[in-house]
């Protein structure tokens, strides 16, 4: 079987999840890992990447969240909490094009002793990168799990001590104009909660930078872990950043560039 065949095939799947929780009537109850992916407001089964939103952790404006993802043109975007995405079958998790983290759990992750309902997430997390699916780190979920270096790896940060800074205002300077997530982007200004931590290290192609003085300089970037690619975006803390137009333009086109979905439609 051939890439194109693959994505063909993980495409049918996740049809086929929606399809059988629209059948059933009763998608924000069950507990079914394909009626729970289907169940994101807005999303409208098979139109776009297929990206699983993993959340936990850390409170967020759910309202404003879900709004920025159906804002998003060609992004089929499944918000889940990660209990729900560990304790889906692999074939499920599998046939997500890219899964975007923006959880902040914070002991290291473990399967031992763990209530039915959350899974396998250690085994869950290691299987990333087994296949070319996209890997998306959003904001705060570049501080998870701060002891594994499996986390860290896929950051490009080994040390992950942090301090932070609501509400500052800062500008994003594109610093390869070239790269598709950010070409043709000028340079502009947006309020958010930054980061004061080490920059992205080694093996990380910087694509976003800023020079204010209580954020890290790397802002935006890529890495490869793996097969999978990986792009790591320090903003995103609240709708202040949701709604501004080149936050959601670059995050539209991280997702796609990582699900290796071409150009940026």
């Amino acid at each position: 079987m051939d890439k194109t065949d693959r994505q063909a095939g993980r495409r049918r799947l996740l049809k086929g999840c929606a399809a059988a929780a629209a059948a059933a009537g009763s998608t924000l109850f069950s507990s079914s890992p394909c009626t729970a992916a289907a169940a994101a407001p807005g999303a409208s089964p098979g139109e776009g990447v297929q990206v699983a939103v993993i959340t936990g952790g850390h409170p967020f404006d759910v309202p404003s969240f879900h709004r920025l993802f159906r804002s998003l043109k060609g992004v089929n975007a499944m918000i889940q909490h990660i209990d729900d995405f560990a304790s889906s079958p692999a074939e499920v998790r599998d046939a997500y094009q890219a899964v975007l983290f923006y959880f902040m759990m914070m002991p290291t992750p473990t399967d031992e002793k763990l209530p039915g309902y959350a899974g396998k997430p250690k085994a869950a997390l290691e299987h990333l990168g087994a296949t070319r699916q996209g890997i998306i780190v959003l904001h705060h979920a570049l501080l998870a799990y701060p002891q594994w270096p499996v986390w860290s790896e896929i950051v490009g940060i080994a040390n992950r001590k942090f301090g932070y800074h609501p509400n500052q205002k800062l500008r994003l300077d594109v610093v390869k104009p070239d790269h598709p997530i950010v070409k043709g982007m000028p340079a502009w200004e947006m309020t958010d909660e930054t980061y004061t931590m080490a920059d992205a290290g080694a093996g990380s192609e910087v694509l976003l930078a800023t020079d204010h003085p209580k954020s890290m300089k790397t802002v935006g970037w890529t890495r490869q872990h793996k097969q999978s690619r990986v792009f790591c975006l320090a903003l995103g803390h609240d709708n202040a950043a949701y709604a501004n137009p080149s936050f959601r333009e670059v995050l539209r086109r991280g997702i796609r560039w990582c699900a290796g979905a071409g150009k940026p439609s």
